[in-house]
């Protein structure tokens, strides 16, 4: 009974995830660091969006030998369906032609990306790609937290984002500020119940969203 809830969500919260990447583009006032970097290879490469989200997932996917990380099915589909969710989202919005439309998808895109986020993970089918890398340098190398080697993937991958010409503004700052209490939010209320009883503790919520969680169940 558990999988006919957990995969079906987890399918929504990546294809939810794949829209919220599509808002946030839209309005053209900032992404999150990882989205700012495939923005930016985007526009030197001329791939779209999503499939650079894809591709980009690959190589990230690869490293996680070295760290004896195994991917689970939902890192199998998250590696394909919120490219594939973020370029039909792209093709079927409108542009937004006035600043408070623009600020509307922002604010439409952090939102459903928060809750989009506790459907995948509290699926608790598997880490993302990018997650898993985090979890596992985290994992190989315990007396380093999660949190540090968190921002500095980010740092890196929003200042080549920058440079390639990836958006980087007050979204940024907005989705940096925001994730963490809407996940905070939204994990503990759609955390699939485990099949011997019992949720993933609140506290997983608060550390998932200061980077200090592991991110066993799930992740992009």
């Amino acid at each position: 009974m558990s999988l006919l809830r957990r995969v079906p969500q987890l399918f929504a919260g990546l294809v939810l995830y794949g829209a919220s990447m599509a808002l946030m583009v839209e309005s053209g006032l900032g992404l999150n660091p990882w989205d700012v970097f495939h923005q930016g290879v985007s526009e030197v490469t001329g791939i779209s969006y999503g499939w650079v989200v894809l591709l980009t997932g690959i190589p990230v996917l690869l490293l996680w030998i070295p760290l004896r990380q195994r991917p689970g099915f939902g890192t199998m589909a998250n590696l394909v369906v919120v490219g594939f969710a973020a370029d039909a989202a792209l093709a079927l919005l409108p542009s937004a032609a006035t600043m408070p439309g623009r600020v509307g998808y922002l604010i439409g895109g952090i939102l459903v990306n928060g809750f989009a986020t506790g459907l995948y993970i509290g699926s608790r089918m598997g880490p993302g790609p990018r997650d898993g890398l985090m979890t596992g340098l985290a994992g190989r190398f315990p007396r380093v937290s999660l949190r540090v080697f968190r921002t500095g993937i980010e740092v890196t991958v929003l200042g080549a984002g920058f440079l390639l010409g990836g958006t980087v503004g007050v979204g940024t700052i907005a989705y940096a500020l925001a994730i963490g209490p809407l996940v905070h939010l939204f994990l503990p209320l759609l955390t699939v119940r485990r099949p011997a009883g019992g949720d993933l503790p609140d506290t997983f919520a608060s550390r998932y969203a200061d980077g200090t969680a592991s991110l066993r169940h799930g992740g992009r």
